[in-house]
């Protein structure tokens, strides 16, 4: 239980210095030290637990339990206090009922409530950790080098707000833990409540009017989560007379049928946190902020907390129909629309953001299923999801700075501008859709789950929501791939923090795809079989090593083979046969007009447009999630 204290409280610890220190080489190497002391006290963790199984500590505290409540109270006057200054009454308005419920809670019903063993540790808190406290701090890690850069073309005289920036990634990492290890729903729901005002802030850290529209949609949209989260607290309470949720598991397990309306509200709330149609839109407003946050958002936390809580609600789903039906819909849909929005979209972080969404519709379909293969895809596609993004928006980030651009159709001559990011970029990109990285192999087991669970319109929904993923990632590597002229080398003044952070991100994704099938029998099937009693593992031990021995061989020549400058003789380009200007790519057209010879990509807006599919969406999946909370309500009181 102390590991779990200290990988808590020591980022914890480490943002309340950052959030005092002003001088720059202090902040430096409080966050390197901080971020490699949390990453390695995360190994150790899981290095000793790893054939714990389920592991329970006894650890209640009432000066802990209004610890919570005070920390409900202050996020609630921070949210309050904004919305007041900014003229945004909705979301003061929710953030005061949220806050009311919680205190009406507290002192009304949650003291009658005993939680003897107030911590636990299982397998998939142990994925969890892994990704927080490596994937986390990598990012922190990198912010250091973007944030200068960031800050250096903020206007002169502009604050350095970046105390404030870098206290809140550490207050995120704290609060992650929080959520992953709390087996009192009320300390979960604290953690819950503190990733989304850290969020917000972090959205809006810029204070321009895009950035502050974007920061309080997602604040409006996560308080409803957030207000769901409460109800299924009282629910907890008054039907089961429990506040801890591996016993709320259990006795969902048994009965179902009587925890309807809490598993709806709790389901609701990770549909919300991970950002599922109708609620996407906040985590495509968050691309406003610095890069790091957006990585941070979309990889190792937020986002990951409401597919954490999906996940563990997996086995009750399985036996719910309507709060299975909810969330299963929930993800096909958000899946399929979602990967055929990227389509249209040429903003890297965009695409990035889509992609997100996308991937996390597909875990909490895998989650809605509930099935033991389901459940081991899902962790496997958390698993990848969380490197292979994290890699891809750094690689993003840096190239941004460094080309002046963020548009994939200015990453022409990447690989001659920033020749090593290009590598890296493009292996981020490759292990998120082709064989034999994991990704794939992931789909594939979720495709296998589907089958088995006779989901057919889920397989209908993967199928196309998968080719329109091969499009889009497709063009951009393309893109990347394109090596023609001479460009300047740039990549020489990237940060060392920068490439210390997407190196440990290539080396993540080394060890996730050449380790799967490890990482299947140390890590994911034992977690299966504690939840289920049965193995999950939709593709067998052969195949799984097969694809790791062939992504070392990719990655190797990915990395490497690439090194020897070629000794060909090179040659113009051939211009439609009248070539006006080799070196500028002009060539004259059948008018006789000169035209510049470019390859651009096809990005369908008439026909994946967001102005297209986005409102039939919204209206489509707030409908199916009407239609749950109707049914369980009905259902409690008929």
């Amino acid at each position: 239980m102390a590991l779990l204290g200290f990988l808590i409280g020591f980022p914890l610890v480490i943002a309340i210095l950052l959030f005092c220190i002003r001088n720059e080489a202090a902040r430096s190497v409080l966050v390197i030290g901080g971020a490699i002391v949390i990453a390695v006290a995360s190994v150790v963790t899981v290095a000793l637990h790893l054939s714990s199984g389920f592991v329970a500590f006894a650890c209640s505290s009432e000066i802990i339990d209004y610890v919570c409540t005070a920390i409900g109270v202050i996020i609630a006057v921070v949210i309050v206090y904004f919305a007041v200054r900014f003229k945004n009454i909705l979301a003061g308005a929710l953030a005061v009922v949220q806050v009311v419920l919680s205190l009406v809670f507290e002192f009304g019903f949650a003291h009658g409530v005993h939680v003897e063993y107030g911590l636990y540790l299982d397998n998939l808190s142990l994925l969890m950790t892994v990704i927080i406290g490596v994937v986390g701090s990598g990012i922190c890690v990198y912010a250091l080098g973007y944030m200068k850069d960031f800050q250096a073309h903020e206007p002169e005289g502009a604050k350095d707000r970046r105390p404030f920036f870098f206290g809140l990634m550490f207050l995120f990492l704290s609060a992650m833990y929080v959520i992953v290890f709390s087996n009192n729903m009320v300390w979960l729901f604290t953690g819950w409540e503190i990733t989304t005002v850290c969020s917000f802030l972090l959205i809006g850290y810029t204070r321009t009017e895009e950035a502050l529209n974007n920061a309080f949609r997602q604040i409006i949209m996560n308080l409803l989560g957030g207000i769901a989260f409460v109800v299924a607290l009282f629910l907890c309470a008054i039907q089961l007379n429990t506040l801890t949720f591996q016993e709320f598991l259990a006795y969902g397990l048994l009965a179902p049928a009587a925890v309807t309306l809490a598993v709806v509200c709790l389901a609701f709330a990770g549909i919300t946190k991970a950002a599922q149609m109708p609620f996407h839109t906040w985590l495509l407003g968050a691309m406003v902020a610095p890069t790091p946050t957006s990585a941070l958002l979309h990889s190792s936390t937020m986002v990951k907390a409401g597919v954490f809580m999906l996940v563990k609600l997996a086995p009750v789903l399985a036996l719910s129909p309507i709060p299975s039906t909810m969330v299963v819909l929930i993800g096909g849909v958000t899946f399929l629309l979602c990967s055929c929005m990227a389509i249209s979209q040429s903003n890297a972080k965009r695409v990035l953001a889509y992609s997100t969404i996308a991937n996390l519709g597909l875990i909490t379909a895998c989650a809605g299923v509930g099935t033991p293969e389901a459940v081991w895809a899902a962790c496997f596609l958390i698993l990848f999801h969380a490197v292979a993004k994290s890699l891809l928006f750094l690689c993003v980030g840096t190239a941004e700075h460094h080309i002046g651009s963020r548009n994939i159709e200015d990453m022409d001559l990447l690989f001659e501008r920033m020749p090593r990011l290009a590598r890296f970029m493009m292996l981020g990109i490759m292990c998120m859709f082709i064989a034999p990285f994991g990704m794939l192999l992931a789909k594939w087991a979720t495709l296998v789950s589907f089958v088995d669970a006779h989901q057919i319109v889920l397989i209908l929904l993967l199928a196309f929501g998968s080719a329109a993923t091969f499009m889009f990632w497709a063009k951009w590597m393309g893109k990347l791939a394109g090596i023609a002229g001479e460009p300047q080398n740039v990549e020489l003044t990237v940060h060392k923090s920068e490439w210390g952070a997407i190196v440990t991100m290539v080396l993540l994704i080394i060890v996730a795809c050449v380790c799967l099938p490890i990482i299947s029998a140390l890590v994911v099937e034992p977690y299966v079989y504690s939840v289920y009693g049965l193995t999950g593992q939709g593709i067998s031990d052969g195949n799984l090593w097969i694809a790791a021995i062939l992504s070392a061989l990719v990655i190797v020549v990915l990395l490497f083979g690439l090194e020897r400058k070629s000794k060909a003789k090179k040659a113009d380009a051939y211009l439609a046969g009248v070539s006006a200007d080799n070196e500028a790519r002009t060539y004259r057209n059948s008018l006789s007009q000169t035209q510049e010879a470019s390859a651009r990509n096809w990005y369908m807006d008439n026909i994946f447009g967001e102005h297209i599919i986005t409102m039939p969406a919204h209206v489509g999946t707030a409908a199916i999630i009407a239609a749950a909370f109707v049914y369980a309500i009905v259902r409690l009181f008929v």
